[in-house]
C-alpha cells in the first residue's frame, strides 16, 4: 500500500522529529505542510500538536485548516498526536475555555493541581514520561504491541470521551484518561509515538499499513 503522508504544518508541533519518526517507520514519502490540495493528495494525514490548545486550535483556523482536518477525517486515515488529539475533541478546559474540532463527543480536562494516587502520593502535573497504555479495543494500530505497552507523556490535561465505544487504549495517573480515540478512520494518541521508541514504530508503521478499516 502506497505511505505518502501529509504532517499538518500549522506552526506548533515537533514537526521534525514526527517527519523523521514515520520516514524510519518505512513511510514512502512525508510532507511537511499547510497546503490543502497537498494534504488532501495524501494517502493519510497527521495531525500534530505540542503547547497551549488555544494556540494550536487558533493558528489552526487562521490558515483555514479546520475545514481542511475535518474533510481528511470523511476521506482517509488520519491520526492525531498529543494536542493533536485533544483538538479533535467538541472543548477543552485549557486557557478558560476552548471550543474544538468535535470530531470525537467530550471534552479535554485538567489534572488539577492536587493530583494524587489512591495511597496519597501526591503526583505532579504535567504527567511526563513512560506510562502503560491498556489497549480497549482490537484495532489495527495495536497490531503487534503488547497490551500494557509503555508509551511516552508530556500533558496537563487528558481527553475525556462521552462515548466509551470510542476509546482505544486508557492509562492512569492519579485517574483513568484516554490514552487514544478512534473512530471510524481516525485514530488519534494522547502519548508521542515518535518519542516512544519501538512500540512508538510499530504504531507509526501500523497508521502506514491501515486502509482506514476496522
Amino acid at each position: 500500500m502506497s505511505s505518502h503522508v501529509a504532517v499538518i504544518d500549522y506552526g506548533m508541533g515537533n514537526l521534525h522529529s514526527v517527519a523523521k519518526a514515520l520516514e524510519h517507520a518505512g513511510a514512502r514519502q512525508v510532507d511537511v505542510t499547510s497546503d490543502p490540495q497537498i494534504i488532501l493528495a495524501a494517502d493519510r494525514v497527521l495531525l500534530p500538536g505540542v503547547g497551549a490548545i488555544r494556540d494550536c486550535v487558533s493558528e489552526l483556523r487562521q490558515l483555514e485548516l479546520d475545514g481542511v482536518v475535518r474533510q481528511a477525517a470523511r476521506e482517509k486515515p488520519l491520526l492525531g498526536i498529543c494536542v493533536g488529539m485533544q483538538m479533535l475533541l467538541e472543548h477543552s478546559e485549557e486557557n478558560g475555555g476552548v471550543d474544538c474540532l468535535g470530531l470525537f463527543p467530550g471534552k479535554v480536562r485538567f489534572f488539577g493541581n492536587e493530583l494524587h494516587e489512591a495511597d496519597g502520593t501526591r503526583l505532579k502535573v504535567p504527567h511526563m514520561g513512560w506510562n502503560q497504555v491498556k489497549q480497549a479495543i482490537d484495532h489495527p494500530l495495536w497490531h503487534r504491541i503488547e497490551q500494557d505497552a509503555r508509551f511516552y507523556f508530556v500533558h496537563s490535561y487528558y481527553a475525556a470521551p462521552d462515548k466509551s465505544g470510542q476509546l482505544a487504549g486508557r492509562c492512569h495517573y492519579g485517574v483513568d484518561f484516554a490514552a487514544a480515540l478512534a473512530q471510524d478512520n481516525v485514530f488519534a494518541t494522547q502519548f508521542h509515538p515518535e518519542k516512544s521508541h519501538t512500540n512508538g514504530l510499530q504504531l507509526l508503521s501500523n497508521f502506514l499499513a491501515w486502509d482506514g478499516r476496522w
